[in-house]
């Protein structure tokens, strides 16, 4: 079980640096805001994870909130983009 463990948490290790490195290096907004729900997703993943094995619920409302800034951000940033893409024209 701890090998299998380890390996959970490298490969979301992992992935959460290369999400860091889009984030800073991203071309465009849309690619920061892509990986930045991409991070959000991966911590929801790991506290997931986390409740899975220990066999409780108490991450449970910070998962729900993280989900819900994922969602209000995205939509935040789409809806700026879009507004500015129409500015151009």
């Amino acid at each position: 079980m701890n090998v299998v463990l380890i390996a959970i948490f490298v490969v979301f290790t992992v992935a959460a640096i290369l999400t860091l490195w889009r984030i800073v290096i991203g071309p465009s907004i849309l690619d920061r805001a892509v990986a930045s729900d991409v991070l959000l997703t991966e911590v929801l993943c790991v506290l997931g994870a986390e409740m899975a094995i220990n066999q409780h619920t108490r991450s449970l409302p910070i998962m729900l909130i993280i989900a819900a800034v994922g969602v209000f951000g995205s939509v935040s940033i789409a809806r700026f983009v879009a507004r500015k893409d129409n500015t151009g024209r």
